[in-house]
């Protein structure tokens, strides 16, 4: 299991939120292309980018320092927040990053969601973002009535590559994960699911960890990091190198 670190934008910025709420933000770092460069130096070997403004807007509004970013690092990057176009997807894949998310346009466009699966694989995420056990679109401001369980083999039988799960109410807290639904996601995806949302210290982390012969095959860590909660590459040593017991 891998730990990937997030890196939030908003206004050019480094932030974090709380639930998603955007009016709880944290500002981090002025300089973004630093923070990534910073996180591999310690040894992540990916990166989560959210386009926050993007998400909120509906469409990619921090593109360009994206790709920045991920050309200016030696490890994959994932991005998401707004991608709701063929172009969108078209111009991230072309242009430096490994993975895009869709999320929003996954719930309310299923087939572009199928068109990309198909003529990129490997390369697009399912971002599975629930609230109270239903998913949440439209940077977390809309909560639907789409099953998540359903949406996740959906995806997976169109050849989507992974799936990040994200419980909102605990992203940002610092609270721990949702370990039941973890579990509950990981073992009936038949894809790759990534763990996200709460994550605090490294014993969340082990914990999620005892979830990888489920499916979990990476944690996405933000807050905890970024408030030193969790020292990266102690995280790395004692998570990607040690047996599940």
């Amino acid at each position: 299991m891998i730990i990937i670190p997030a890196i939030d934008l908003r206004d050019g910025r480094c932030v974090r939120l709380e639930r998603g709420d955007y009016s709880k933000e944290t500002i981090y770092d002025q300089d973004p292309v630093a923070v990534a460069r910073r996180w591999v130096e310690k040894g992540a070997k990916r990166l989560h980018l959210v386009d926050l403004d993007g998400a909120k807007a509906g469409t990619p509004v921090q593109k360009d320092l994206v790709i920045r970013i991920a050309r200016s690092v030696p490890v994959p990057v994932e991005v998401g927040g707004g991608i709701r176009t063929e172009e969108t997807i078209r111009y991230y894949l072309e242009n430096g990053v490994k993975w895009v998310i869709l999320g929003s346009a996954a719930v309310k466009n299923r087939e572009l969601l199928f068109r990309a699966a198909q003529e990129y694989p490997g390369r697009v995420i399912l971002g599975l973002d629930a609230r109270d056990g239903k998913v949440a679109v439209e940077g977390w401001l809309e909560t639907t009535s789409t099953d998540p369980l359903t949406l996740v083999e959906t995806a997976a039988s169109w050849g989507v590559h992974e799936v990040i799960y994200t419980d909102i109410n605990r992203d940002g807290t610092l609270k721990g994960p949702n370990l039941e639904a973890l579990a509950e996601i990981a073992g009936k995806s038949s894809i790759p699911v990534i763990a996200s949302g709460g994550i605090s210290s490294l014993g969340d982390l082990l914990e999620v960890k005892k979830l990888a012969p489920l499916g979990i095959s990476g944690a996405i860590v933000g807050k905890a990091l970024y408030s030193g909660a969790i020292d990266l590459e102690q995280a790395i040593a004692c998570v990607e190198t040690q047996a599940v017991e």
